[in-house]
């Protein structure tokens, strides 16, 4: 159970029943009872006049931080494939791991993804805790949260960084909630305080108006989930070995029936085009500048003939002119192309939020004073409709 009834205070009072927000206490012989779907919230910690409830989750609060080492990257597979994101973050992880003088490792769920532990070694990590059971061959919020809180409370990692994927937006908070931790979602920036060597992580806040930064002084493991595309991934060593924990046979890892609640029936992989932005090397976005969806076609001309993808601002995307798949910026894609290409994009800070960490930024726009020339390698202030088809038109005689 999350949460611990002390009976010799418990006084029967019904307080922590009626406040429970999920109806998961329940008082019986003058006495409250924790039922199955606690979540561990803490509300009735707090409201108990008598201190007869504890939380177990706040139990690793209260520990020596100093106990806690190594810096853990969450390596999402999906059907035996490593993530992108996940040697993003072992590359960022590794960083963060030197400046802070320990070593950072990869945690595996899965089932006979024996191949993964390779490349993951040759991407970085010096460990792999790997969770091996039929019963993680596809993701489940419970097979996979008991699985990592369970190598957590035994290894004690200082900080877990995990993809601000689908997957890692529901494990991670899942996680917290269970190590009693704190989590700062959305990550976009990763960096160890030079004083006492917290993580201090920046995510942006009051709808992209800023970017906080936030630390977890007094709790641990410190967690973070990272927008992918943000972080520079990790170089590949063909060769390189490390440490393989067996976390089934260290752990004695078993699940009984009713402790997964969820049930994969079937996957069903969408037929819609696959816009794959994060890996993109170069990308051609429209704004609002567009005037219309017909101005996409001669995006799509300049990015076929770049050999790159085309991408949109949440302008765009709202206004109808193309699919939300397209999008970048904070509630679209973060991306880090080589180059990139942001034509009739004012330069919202949502959208700078998602793409000024570009390798070169060229803004074309007719507003010498938008936004977007602040963050740009190169400007180009004119009509696109006429900058465009001369870009195209150079490119052909260049090949020519």
């Amino acid at each position: 159970m999350a949460v611990k009834i002390i009976n010799e205070k418990c006084i029967g009072c019904s307080i922590c029943e009626k406040n429970c927000p999920f109806g998961a206490i329940k008082i019986e012989n003058k006495l409250a009872v924790v039922l199955d779907n606690c979540t561990g919230c803490g509300v009735c910690v707090k409201d108990c006049p008598k201190n007869a409830i504890e939380n177990n989750a706040t139990s690793m609060s209260n520990v020596d931080i100093t106990l806690y080492h190594g810096v853990w990257v969450f390596a999402e597979q999906r059907q035996g494939k490593l993530m992108p994101v996940a040697i993003e973050l072992l590359g960022e992880g590794k960083r963060l791991a030197d400046e802070i003088g320990t070593e950072v490792c990869a945690i595996l769920c899965g089932d006979n993804v024996d191949g993964l532990v390779d490349e993951l070694f040759e991407y970085g990590a010096d460990k792999v805790y790997y969770a091996n059971m039929p019963e993680l061959s596809t993701y489940t919020a419970d097979g996979y949260t008991d699985a990592i809180y369970r190598a957590i409370l035994k290894y004690k990692p200082e900080i877990v960084l995990l993809g601000a994927t689908h997957i890692g937006r529901d494990l991670g908070p899942s996680l917290a909630v269970k190590c009693g931790t704190g989590l700062t979602a959305d990550c976009t920036k990763l960096d160890v305080d030079p004083e006492d060597k917290k993580l201090m992580q920046t995510r942006p806040a009051f709808g992209g108006n800023l970017m906080a930064t936030i630390v977890c002084p007094g709790h641990r493991p410190q967690m973070s989930t990272v927008r992918p595309g943000v972080m520079a991934k990790a170089e590949r060593t063909s060769g390189k070995k490390g440490q393989l924990i067996d976390l089934k046979a260290e752990l004695k890892l078993k699940f009984k029936a009713g402790d997964i609640r969820q049930k994969v029936l079937d996957i069903v992989k969408s037929t819609a085009e696959i816009v794959n932005l994060t890996d993109a090397e170069i990308i051609v976005s429209g704004g609002n500048g567009l005037g219309n969806a017909e101005g996409f076609k001669l995006i799509k001309q300049l990015a076929d003939k770049l050999g790159g993808t085309v991408g949109a601002s949440r302008a765009a995307v709202d206004a109808g002119w193309i699919d939300h798949s397209h999008q970048v910026g904070q509630t679209g894609t973060t991306v880090k192309p080589k180059i990139y290409f942001a034509c009739g994009i004012s330069g919202a800070i949502q959208h700078l939020a998602g793409m000024q960490s570009s390798d070169y930024i060229i803004a074309i726009n007719k507003n010498e004073n938008a936004p977007i020339f602040e963050v740009t390698d190169y400007g180009i202030v004119g009509d696109l409709y006429k900058v465009i088809p001369a870009i195209i038109e150079a490119l052909d005689a260049q090949a020519a």
